[in-house]
């Protein structure tokens, strides 16, 4: 039988602790979520790192990897990284190294490659055995003083080296390169700004440390993408998103058009928007050609080689660049929208969302403090220097007893320390001094030595001491850093242009496909119609059919809109390039438009816009009314007349001037103010002329400079003389017409239009 002890649980040492299921589970998704967020997904607001990236300079750094050394394979940087620093893996390594090495990804490369490290197409970069790296001059200004205590470090992850806390960053890193990242319930999304044009900003701060974002959007417009590209957003918008720290910015590719001869030419695209792989674009533009969802595109190609060029080809001469290139911004990526969600760690390392001003600020902040620890840092030098130096001239004051000493002693220290008060650094520093030193040269070097350190000294004491001395000497920091993004410099011009997006359509209009020619729309007195190239003017050649005559002849281009006005008070509309052709006789518009037989056609015109016309019935109603609102899509046409019961639309004729003159069919005429006469969309109108019996012939609209005048059948213009005389207010009966007036009872005899 088995021992009672041996059925007893084994002894858990107090591991086992007894935890409701729900709180242990909180507990723990919490710890990862804060690891989350402060390890790997936000940067650093004060040098713009994450801890990958950080780990991966410093490394760098440590292996003497300036910019002025020779190249290393990248396999040794990775190693050295996840062995000392980073044991997440290579290839996550790695992958953080050759975002910092692509000058598409980063504004400011931080990491010189020499290899594949991939290209704007998305083709990944080659394995880590074959590149080579370095750092380049923008890393070695953020790494700048990391030997002079210059910041905090703390232990490894296995505790047998240490790592910085943060970089000292001479540059506002953060947001001259951007950052993205995803963390648990939040995430970040900065975009890369121009280095030059935030250190303005931040010694603007400096001078003035009230100033607004009004005052830093002067000199910090927008971000600057290391692709170029144009940014549309509104100045509101992008004034707003540096406020709040949220927002977005409408980036497009950049393009010109390349004539050809002939009328013919292309677009050439030479920069796309920010992180927009080239050949993804591509694709999609192709796509859209062979599935016609872009019915304005005809070809793409793409003949990049060290710059960007893909040759956009239209399907018709007559489209216009701007609309097609509006119906792709809408349709592809040629078009992009960069976030702003200026999420980051603070000082204390707690995650918040902070505006451009607010991150600059803890930015200068950050440059202060590094300021004071390297001169603190640089003093306690100058202390040790200045007390080594003190030893050292008691030697050259007691130099044959200092030698006698050395020579004779067993252990020359303790007794060099006991004859002339000295302390341990001093008599290791006497003891280390080679005899070449001990000329009468070296004396007067180290009083000179020992002058220029206790003037330093004085220096660093009274900066330390002094707030303004300090930001006069962060502004002169900042400004010999800007020396390396200065504008002589490949890094330095803005590359990214702030425009406005252009006040162009992205719908597609017919007009589009149309090559714009001149026509003449001719109407016969018997409803056939068609349009005959070129304006013409003489319609004596114009065949017909028997019986029929001219009506009305209309000169336009193919792109216009024929409006028709019917006598049933409907506006009809055509579109001039739809229209038959000039070599036989045309076709009947009631094929094209539902006109009942009883009405005809009384105006036909080229819509124009902002015109405005004079539309009349016979019994003698009228009103002002544009052109915008005559334009109809339906082939039943649009009611703009009520007319009352028997009435006919009688006048449809341009409002250009500012008198109105009416004539009925007892030949009376009467003149009066344009304004008498009201602007309405649709309706009956307003009584234009009193009629005892009859009603109104025609009426016309002319400017009162000019006089009225009137058309006759051979188109010879005669004026009316005295037409002040006829003058009265709208719906008074007028006086009769002068003599000679046309017998028509009409204005204009000739072809309408």
């Amino acid at each position: 039988m088995a021992d009672e002890s041996d059925t007893l649980p084994p002894d858990d040492g107090g591991r086992i602790i007894e935890e409701p299921i729900g709180e242990a589970l909180s507990k723990r998704y919490l710890a990862y979520a804060l690891s989350t967020i402060t390890s790997r997904a936000l940067p650093d607001v004060r040098d713009g790192l994450k801890p990958v990236h950080r780990r991966v300079l410093y490394a760098m750094s440590r292996l003497n990897l300036g910019p002025d050394a020779a190249f290393k394979k990248s396999a040794k940087v990775v190693g050295d990284v996840m062995g000392t620093f980073h044991p997440h893996g290579d290839q996550a390594i790695y992958d953080a190294l050759v975002r910092l090495a692509q000058d598409f990804s980063s504004r400011y490369p931080l990491v010189d490659g020499q290899g594949n490290f991939g290209n704007i197409d998305g083709d990944n970069p080659a394995a880590m055995r074959y590149t080579e790296s370095r750092l380049t001059r923008a890393a070695e200004a953020l790494l700048e003083g990391i030997d002079e205590n210059a910041v905090d470090f703390r232990p490894n992850y296995d505790g047998s080296d240490d790592e910085p806390v943060v970089l000292p960053a001479a540059f506002p890193n953060l947001l001259a390169n951007g950052a993205a990242g995803i963390a648990v319930g939040m995430a970040t999304s900065i975009p890369p700004h121009n280095a030059a044009e935030l250190i303005d900003a931040c010694l603007h701060m400096i001078e003035a440390p009230d100033c607004g974002i009004d005052d830093l959007l002067k000199l910090v417009p927008g971000p600057d993408f290391p692709t170029g590209g144009q940014i549309v957003e509104p100045a509101a918008a992008i004034r707003e998103a540096y406020e709040t720290g949220r927002g977005g910015f409408r980036v497009r590719a950049k393009w010109e058009v390349e004539e050809m001869g002939r009328g013919q030419w292309r677009v050439i695209v030479t920069e796309i928007p920010y992180q927009v792989q080239k050949t993804k674009l591509i694709e999609r533009l192709a796509e859209l050609v062979e599935t016609k969802k872009s019915p304005l595109l005809g070809d793409v190609r793409d003949e990049s080689a060290e710059t960007i060029r893909v040759v956009l080809e239209p399907k018709s001469r007559a489209v216009e660049p701007a609309i097609m290139m509006e119906s792709l911004f809408k349709l592809t990526d040629l078009e992009n929208r960069i976030s702003l969600n200026m999420n980051v760690l603070d000082a204390e390392g707690a995650p918040r969302v902070m505006g451009l001003k607010e991150a600059l600020k803890a930015f200068l902040d950050h440059r202060r403090d590094v300021l004071k620890r390297r001169s603190a840092h640089r003093l306690e030098k100058i202390a040790a220097r200045l007390d080594v130096l003190a030893g050292l001239l008691i030697v050259f004051l007691n130099l044959d007893e200092v030698i006698r000493i050395i020579r004779n002693e067993d252990e020359p220290k303790p007794v060099l320390i006991k004859r002339f008060t000295l302390n341990e650094t001093q008599a290791e520093a006497i003891l280390n001094t080679r005899l070449r030193q001990l000329r009468k040269l070296e004396e007067m070097e180290i009083k000179r030595e020992d002058a220029a350190l206790r003037e330093e000294q004085k220096g660093l004491a009274a900066l330390l001491n002094d707030t303004r001395r300090q930001w006069r000497k962060i502004s002169d920091e900042l400004k010999e850093t800007k020396k390396i993004f200065g504008p002589n410099t490949s890094w330095g011009k803005r590359r990214s242009k702030l425009t406005e997006a252009p006040d162009v359509s992205a719908e597609i209009s017919v007009e589009a496909f149309v090559v714009r020619e001149p026509v003449t729309v001719v109407l016969s007195e018997k409803g056939w119609i068609r349009s005959l190239k070129g304006h013409v003017d003489d319609l004596e050649t114009t065949k017909f059919k028997e019986g029929d005559h001219p009506a009305f002849a209309v000169h336009a281009q193919t792109t216009d809109k024929v409006l028709f006005m019917a006598s049933d008070g409907r506006a009809f509309t055509l579109d001039a390039h739809k229209l038959p052709g000039g070599r036989g006789t045309g076709e009947p518009i009631r094929l094209m438009i539902e006109l009942e037989e009883q009405h005809t056609i009384v105006a036909m015109f080229a819509f124009e816009e902002g015109a405005k016309r004079l539309i009349a019935s016979d019994d003698g109603h009228g009103f002002i009314v544009s052109d915008e609102e005559l334009v109809s899509t339906r082939r039943a046409g649009k009611q703009v007349m009520n007319l009352s019961p028997g009435a006919l639309v009688r006048v449809a004729t341009p409002a250009i001037g500012d008198r109105i003159a009416v004539i009925g069919d007892n030949r009376k005429l009467l003149i009066f103010d344009l304004s008498e006469a009201p602007e309405m969309p649709r309706g009956k109108g307003v009584k234009l002329q009193a009629y005892a019996n009859g009603g109104l012939s025609d009426a016309v609209v002319f400017a009162k400079s000019e006089g009225l005048a009137w058309v006759d059948s051979a188109g010879r213009v005669r004026a009316v003389p005295e037409w002040s005389d006829y003058r009265g207010k709208r719906a008074s009966a007028g006086k009769l017409a002068p003599k000679g007036f046309s017998r028509s009872g009409r204005f204009k005899d000739t072809l309408g239009g």
